[in-house]
């Protein structure tokens, strides 16, 4: 929701001030709310790590993260020197508790010299398996408390399966009240992803015809072009179906299907969203072939140059399962959505880095015009464009100029870029911002998160218990396996070319369309 005010006086508390997630995106996101004069006018970012550093080589670490990520480019000197006075780094050990003592000395320091209680917020930016000992440091150090000022973000995955994701919840929320606990979904930051509810519930126009009706089924494509570069370690332990699927595409699928709320406060929209998740039809185990496919990269060409397979990448194992591609069709038990299907794609060293949702509306009823007018026939569809570009699209049928009757495709395009004038936010600008306001309508809430995890389970156990003969199974700079297109061809549909993508005929050499910005 749009901010009147700069938030009340906070304090960053870092776990991982000294990591990768902390130097390519809080702190550049930082830094631009900070431009923007979003950030308190008194706040204090405390960076933890296990690495001997002084402050001067911390603040100097961040600055080149800074230049090297902010979506301003490269920092002034006399702006930088104004931000990174409110930084400081502690070396520490998170597994002893006078790290925690100490950090609650610090704290306590830092509000004396204010004369004010300040918001404080403990970001876990931090492998996984280390959440619930900096948990309990915190609680043991009484830094949990205060339930209206203290709150602390919890990067994804949030576990690794629902039964890992249900023992985290409670292990949390024995410590922490749950509008304390800030489960980050980074996509959820995204501008457009945002719009997808001011598009559907500002606008009368799009919600009568938002249902089975009108609407054929709904694809949402999430490609990316890069392998698992130095992600090798943790991606070999995850792979596709839970890095992406289970977070990134099914929150996009919530916002496109969720009943429309009563009011904007965060629990409605999140309740709406845990509708959707439960209305979701349970995939029988013995069926998971007909909803769900996976694949796995080989070598190919990408921009020219050859790629090594995923099996050859850095730190994967030798003969390793994990899937770099998945594809699932799910179905929405309710009035609104019976029998629709909504088609789910990712995967890695795919043609492009591009994200979008599909929105296929039904034929027309009844064709009035003779084929012979027709240069080509496809249906109406919308489409939401979340990268390359940000934008909304709409496809439509018009008659050409000139005598006689001829009709032909159109679009009507929107970009935010285009018609702002400005670049959206970076995600993680909104979501801090967010959590120094303390509003959670962006973050997953527990039942969410497990909800999400049960989703996807049935598939899960099916894939642990039967290991794919065909690996790998599509080649680098490829649209994904052959399985896909069976997937989805049995409902009578195909995998649609995102629209930001311009691909030769017959190939599979895309690049990314350039929107005339003014």
């Amino acid at each position: 929701m749009q901010k009147e005010t700069r938030p009340d006086a906070g304090i960053f508390v870092i776990f991982g001030g000294a990591g990768d997630l902390t130097w390519r995106k809080l702190v550049p996101a930082l830094y631009n709310l900070f431009l923007d004069h979003w950030l308190p006018e008194k706040f204090w970012v405390l960076g933890l790590d296990r690495a001997k550093m002084s402050n001067e080589r911390f603040v100097k670490h961040l600055h080149e993260g800074v230049d090297g990520f902010s979506r301003r480019g490269q920092t002034r000197k006399e702006q930088w020197k104004a931000f990174s006075e409110h930084f400081a780094y502690m070396q520490a050990d998170f597994s002893q508790a006078k790290t925690f003592a100490a950090i609650a000395e610090k704290l306590a320091q830092k509000e004396d010299q204010w004369g004010l209680k300040a918001n404080r917020i403990f970001y876990m930016a931090v492998p996984p398996r280390m959440i619930e000992t900096l948990s309990q440091g915190l609680a043991e150090a009484k830094l949990n408390r205060d339930r209206r000022a203290c709150r602390i973000v919890v990067e994804k995955p949030f576990g690794h399966d629902l039964d890992s994701a249900r023992a985290l919840n409670r292990s949390l929320v024995k410590l922490f009240d749950e509008s304390q606990i800030f489960r980050i979904e980074h996509y959820l930051g995204k501008e457009t992803v945002q719009n997808i509810l001011a598009f559907r519930f500002a606008n009368s126009i799009f919600e009568p015809i938002w249902n089975r009706h009108y609407i054929d089924h709904v694809q949402i494509t999430v490609a990316e072009n890069m392998g698992v570069g130095h992600r090798g370690d943790y991606y070999d332990h995850a792979g596709a179906l839970r890095d992406m699927i289970q977070n990134h595409l099914l929150q996009v699928l919530c916002l496109i299907a969720m009943e429309a709320p009563t009011s904007f406060e965060a629990n409605e929209v999140r309740n709406k969203k845990v509708d959707v998740l439960h209305t979701i039809r349970k995939i029988p185990e013995d069926r998971v072939p007909e909803y769900a496919v996976r694949g796995q990269y080989g070598e190919g060409f990408m921009g020219g140059e050859q790629v090594p397979a995923y099996l050859s990448e850095a730190d994967v194992a030798e003969n390793s399962c994990t899937e770099t591609f998945a594809a699932v069709k799910l179905f929405i038990d309710n009035w609104r959505w019976q029998d629709v299907p909504f088609y789910l794609r990712t995967g890695k060293r795919l043609p492009a880095k591009v994200s979008e949702v599909s929105i296929q509306f039904r034929q027309v009823p009844h064709q009035t015009f003779p084929s012979t007018v027709l240069l080509d026939w496809l249906s109406n569809r919308l489409v939401i464009a979340i990268q390359p570009e940000e934008g909304i699209l709409l496809r439509f049928r018009a008659k050409n100029p000139g005598p006689g009757m001829r009709l032909s495709q159109v679009m009507m395009q929107f970009y935010y870029q285009e018609a702002f004038k400005t670049r959206p936010p970076e995600a993680y600008e909104t979501l801090l911002l967010d959590v120094m306001e303390g509003d959670a309508t962006l973050f997953m809430r527990a039942d969410q998160a497990e909800s999400s995890w049960s989703v996807i389970r049935p598939i899960l156990d099916f894939w642990e218990n039967s290991k794919p003969a065909d690996f790998p199974n599509y080649q680098a700079g490829s649209w994904g396996p052959e399985a896909a297109d069976i997937l989805i061809a049995r409902g009578g549909h195909s995998w649609l070319m995102p629209t930001m993508l311009e691909c030769d005929e017959g190939t599979a050499t895309c690049q990314v369309k350039t929107v005339p910005h003014q």
